[in-house]
């Protein structure tokens, strides 16, 4: 009775843990690695054919979106989710495997100047719709047999429509053990969905974390403080520029804005015009906007009853192609967009950047977790420009972000969420947290008396014994293939880039501020030199 740590190990994303019990193999969650905390996507660290079932918290990609290179590399099993979250995630993966494959082209015309190797997409789309022949659905608390010895019940996370944590019984021989995998633990008082499910009994808890060491700021009113940005910038004749997540996070915009226009709270531009301006969101909207029966909140299930549609009002506009998207950019009528992704690291949203950033009347809107090192985090962080398509763009407009307008809980929701177990766990697995806040949070549960720590990469842990079996380690994120030697002077510049790796290595550590000024450093370097 083993569980192994492939996945979100002190990061963020890649999503991916391994139970070994009753001589079958069942990964929670087959996530993407993202931003920095990609190591490399197409490696997985076991073999795809010996895993016999997936189970899947939800449709985020940091959770799903591995799960058609699994199949690709040889999966037969079986995957398991909620029916709303089977209905994203068919939208999500095929988004993700078109990104993938959009990638490879443009990184191929790149490399056919430079005479590299041709590179293949991380799957296909054809690998994307494969995933359904795999799927089945169950709803929130229907008992799931999985096999012999193993039974499963997905609960409310409070997250996204059909986010989960899962609970799983596990028995082998004489002993039987029960573990709960958190998923991601949603936040408090959200629109549309309802609150996280409280928990109560578990031998073993893996719970996420992060938010593990802060606080959400509190936010009297989305819905006042929306209208006033929207307001002011649109009275100033600028646009507000909103990257959002598409799925989730749009929505709750969505509904925020109805409601702001039905109150009339924007009184300089009364009737703007608001672009979804991304093609998976119109369609996550349209599972939003389906049988939600068994998923909403109360407040969401009275709008509905009384005839409301909740994520549709006048001027709201939904973008198709390209074409409509670039023609936004060309009108100079105030207007809100809304576009993905979300930490404007690809997509739409950076046209919309490089033609509003630099506009002083022009306002960006940030509405959720930007992890460090992408663009959104380093606008956060006040760089004064940025390169975008080659092009060097000042940064004029105003930044704001609306720090309590999370999916994911915060610190005193994370300790209320594992308080609810009585008697405490055996142990605690903190994951899904960045490097330096897994720990801390860990840390915080241990002082409190909870016998907790914070897996390493690859680590195996024995759930019979609850003993560790073999220790993890922290991989070297983004590992670069070293270049042939060349010139003395190209020797000279590899010399100092491993000088440079040592420089990092010593500022581990030091302030976000620092590091991430540092790294702005870096970066502008290699957009200078990348070419």
């Amino acid at each position: 009775m083993k569980l192994s740590f492939y996945g979100a190990d002190r990061c963020v994303t890649g999503s991916c843990h391994c139970l070994e019990v009753a001589g079958k193999k069942i990964l929670i969650d087959c996530g993407l690695q993202q931003g920095r905390d990609e190591i490399d996507n197409g490696a997985l660290p076991f073999q795809p054919g010996m895993i016999d079932y997936v189970l899947v918290t939800h449709a985020h990609i940091d959770h799903s979106g591995r799960l058609p290179l699994l199949i690709r590399q040889g999966f037969r099993g079986r995957i398991l989710a909620t029916r709303l979250t089977a209905q994203l995630m068919e939208i999500m993966l095929l988004d993700s495997a078109h990104i993938q494959e959009s990638d490879a082209m443009w990184l191929n015309r790149k490399g056919q100047r430079a005479g590299k190797r041709e590179v293949e997409p991380l799957y296909t789309v054809a690998d994307a719709m494969q995933v359904k022949e795999y799927l089945y659905t169950c709803e929130y608390g229907e008992e799931v047999a999985l096999c012999d010895g193993v039974k499963a019940v997905f609960t409310d996370a409070g997250h996204l429509l059909g986010s989960a944590s899962i609970t799983l019984t596990l028995t082998e021989g004489d002993v039987t053990k029960t573990i709960v995998f958190s998923g991601d633990i949603g936040n408090m008082r959200q629109p549309i969905i309802r609150d996280p499910v409280l928990l109560h009994r578990a031998d073993y808890v893996v719970m996420e974390s992060t938010y593990g060491d802060r606080e959400h700021n509190e936010v009297p009113s989305y819905t006042e403080g929306l209208a006033a940005v929207i307001d002011e910038t649109l009275g100033k004749g600028g646009n507000v520029v909103i990257p959002s997540f598409a799925v989730g996070r749009t929505q709750e915009l969505l509904y925020f804005i109805r409601e702001i226009k039905e109150k009339g709270m924007v009184h300089s531009v009364p009737n703007f015009p608001v672009y979804i301006d991304s093609p998976l969101a119109r369609e996550a909207t349209e599972v939003f906007s389906g049988d939600l029966r068994g998923y909403l909140d109360e407040e969401a299930i009275a709008l509905v009853q009384s005839g409301v549609n909740m994520f549709t009002f006048p001027g709201l506009m939904m973008t198709s192609t390209s074409e409509e998207s670039k023609a936004l950019n060309m009108d100079m009528t105030p207007k809100v967009i809304i576009s993905a992704s979300g930490m404007c690291d690809a997509g739409r949203i950076r046209h919309h950047l490089k033609h509003n950033l630099w506009r002083s009347e022009c306002t960006i809107c940030f509405v959720g977790y930007q992890a460090q090192g992408s663009l959104g985090a380093r606008l956060l962080d006040g760089v004064d420009k940025v390169r975008l398509f080659g092009e060097e763009i000042a940064v004029h407009a105003r930044i704001v972000k609306f720090e309590g307008m999370s999916s994911h809980a915060d610190l005193s929701n994370l300790v209320e969420w594992i308080g609810a177990f009585a008697p405490r766990p055996e142990h605690v697995f903190v994951v899904h947290g960045d490097a330096d806040v897994a720990p801390v949070f860990a840390q915080n549960l241990k002082d409190r008396g909870y016998p907790v720590h914070a897996p390493e990469y690859t680590e195996v842990y024995d759930l019979a014994e609850n003993r560790m079996i073999s220790a993890g380690y922290t991989p070297e994120r983004k590992k670069t293939v070293p270049a042939d030697k060349g010139s003395a002077a190209y020797q000279r510049l590899e010399n100092v880039g491993l000088l440079l790796q040592e420089v990092i290595r010593h500022n581990k550590g030091g302030t976000n501020k620092d590091l991430g000024k540092f790294a702005d450093q870096i970066r502008a370097l290699i957009e200078k030199w990348d070419r």
